[in-house]
């Protein structure tokens, strides 16, 4: 029985040969973490003297790389399993996209009669799927449908590829599209529908087998930014969480702080490697949060926080540097 999870075993013990690596640090998504036992010890099958470490910490995305800890303990190379490449940063990275081999046409079949009203659809995937996206796209244009896959830009590392901090690809094709459907999961889904707030985006959930309308979960998320960006103009001492993450680092914190203080507010820059709701709550006299790194931190973990968090490009319109219908139009990522 073949294998769901892809982990491009040959391919990796061949990299690592190639680069004379002695101590490796494996970093695996989220999703494929309970696989790394599995994963190590096929690698170890393959390649002799060199000792494997394997990350505990979070893996959200291919801007999550555990440099610091790859240094202190001497690793010679960061595998990073789950992601494509995102970043360059001063320390070698395989990165290798894990491939999901489930057989994704009966989910695909059943989101036919869901698309019936729409001529043509954009279509973007997570890197899990992408190797199926042509498969599917010849599937749609056999049912009457017109397909339209978006080139790769900004993060993302192939065409058709779908990372959660920026759509710049699907942005480009909106007006040549009567919807979108994103293949893989409900953060992807939701970023694609926050980043065109005028199309109706559907995602094609291939963890729970459903097919899913997100317009309803994007409208209760503008609701939310809204409120949260009133909380703030509203606050009189505010947060600037300044993400470490080398691949975290969107807005300058200079530039609002400025702004906030020309208010009459208190500011206070903060660094954080990664927000939790403890770390939040130390903070307890602050009143309000600006976070500069992920901004799918601030929309998607809204009701994890006591107090409202807002993103960069939502803390411009805080200060009255762009207007909330701007923001509406822009997308919010």
């Amino acid at each position: 029985m073949k294998e769901r999870f892809d982990f491009q075993i040959d391919y990796v013990s061949k990299e690592i040969a190639k680069r004379k690596a002695k101590k490796i640090i494996l970093q695996f998504a989220e999703g494929i973490k309970i696989d790394a036992l599995d994963a190590v010890s096929q690698l170890e099958k393959k390649i002799k003297n060199v000792e494997i470490v394997v990350s505990g910490d979070s893996a959200w995305g291919g801007c999550d790389l555990v440099i610091d800890d790859a240094k202190k303990i001497g690793a010679d190379l960061i595998v990073h399993f789950g992601h494509a490449p995102f970043i360059k940063v001063d320390f070698p990275v395989l990165y290798v996209y894990v491939k999901d081999n489930k057989d994704l046409n009966p989910l695909i079949k059943k989101s036919i009669p869901v698309l019936k009203k729409y001529k043509t659809i954009g279509i973007v995937s997570t890197i899990q799927h992408i190797h199926k996206l042509k498969e599917i796209q010849e599937f749609y244009k056999k049912n009457g449908k017109k397909v339209k896959i978006p080139r790769a830009v900004g993060f993302a590392y192939l065409d058709g590829h779908v990372v959660g901090c920026e759509y710049t690809g699907l942005k480009e094709i909106k007006d040549e599209i009567d919807a979108v459907v994103v293949l893989g999961n409900r953060f992807h889904s939701l970023g694609a529908a926050l980043s065109l707030p005028e199309k109706d985006v559907f995602l094609i959930d291939t963890y729970n087998d459903v097919v899913e309308p997100m317009n309803s979960f994007r409208d209760k998320i503008i609701r939310q930014r809204n409120i949260a960006i009133d909380k703030i103009k509203q606050a009189k001492r505010i947060g600037i969480i300044i993400g470490m993450k080398p691949g975290q680092k969107f807005g300058s914190y200079n530039t609002i702080k400025k702004e906030f203080e020309k208010m009459g507010k208190e500011v206070l820059p903060i660094t954080m490697n990664e927000m939790t709701v403890d770390k939040i709550l130390n903070f307890y006299n602050v009143q309000g949060f600006v976070e500069l790194a992920c901004p799918r931190i601030a929309t998607d973990d809204y009701g994890k926080y006591e107090r409202p968090i807002i993103t960069f490009r939502e803390a411009l319109v805080a200060i009255g540097k762009l207007k909330w219908t701007d923001l509406i139009e822009k997308g919010f990522v």
